[in-house]
């Protein structure tokens, strides 16, 4: 939300606009509330439920950065995919999230999530990454159920505090495995490869070396053309 169109929290509150952890209601009435709100506040609306996100600590920044790094990298290499950082999504009418990561393709390449008029998205990102230190239980349990009823295809979920990664696919509903070397393979984002050991250990020369891999695999240069043939389309 931009400064221009939030006022303080102060404001929020004695306009009646206040949100708190728990409340109920619908993703246009969080929206209306949550642009009263100052830029440094950060709310979502999960399952119909208001949540006040906790600060940041060191360890969550340094996973965030290096996740969003590789997605930078494939987006670099993937015209047609966007990787957007905390951006408010609306999923629905009781969901408004703002995940850590997410990679999306651009609706002018077939994707199914769509840009608004006043620059969210709406609609399901392909794919959305979120680091859990403090939001664990919300990451595991009620953001998965929230994203996969979306239509997030899917789902990452770096666990700070056990040093692991989760990888889950929602077509059908399930944990993805890495291949022998511990390399996680996107499904919908084909050369998105994901050495979660290295990101793990913050080996970031690793991470980026099997990334390129990935990238210059046959089946990331057959994902381009389909990507290409639906632009022209």
């Amino acid at each position: 939300m931009s400064t221009a169109t939030r006022q303080t929290g102060k404001a929020a509150t004695q306009n009646g606009l206040s949100l708190y952890n728990g409340d109920r209601m619908t993703q246009a009435e969080f929206h209306r509330r949550y642009q009263a709100y100052p830029d440094d506040v950060k709310f979502e609306l999960v399952g119909g439920v208001v949540y006040l996100a906790s600060p940041l600590r060191r360890a969550h920044g340094k996973y965030h950065v290096q996740l969003a790094m590789l997605f930078g990298l494939y987006e670099s290499k993937a015209p047609g995919v966007e990787v957007l950082d905390n951006a408010t999504t609306i999923l629905g009418e009781e969901s408004e999230p703002q995940p850590d990561l997410a990679l999306r393709i651009l609706s002018a390449y077939g994707g199914r999530s769509r840009e608004t008029e006043d620059d969210y998205v709406a609609g399901p990102p392909e794919l959305i990454a979120e680091v859990a230190h403090s939001t664990r239980s919300i990451d595991m349990h009620q953001k998965r159920l929230d994203y996969r009823a979306a239509g997030v295809r899917e789902y990452l979920v770096l666990c700070v505090e056990e040093v692991a990664f989760y990888w889950f696919g929602f077509k059908p509903d399930r944990k993805l495995g890495t291949d022998n070397r511990g390399v996680f393979r996107s499904q919908v984002f084909p050369g998105l490869w994901i050495d979660g050991r290295a990101v793990l250990a913050h080996d970031h020369m690793r991470a980026a070396r099997t990334l390129r891999k990935g990238l210059a695999s046959p089946e990331h240069a057959r994902f381009l053309r389909r990507l290409q043939a639906r632009r022209e389309s």
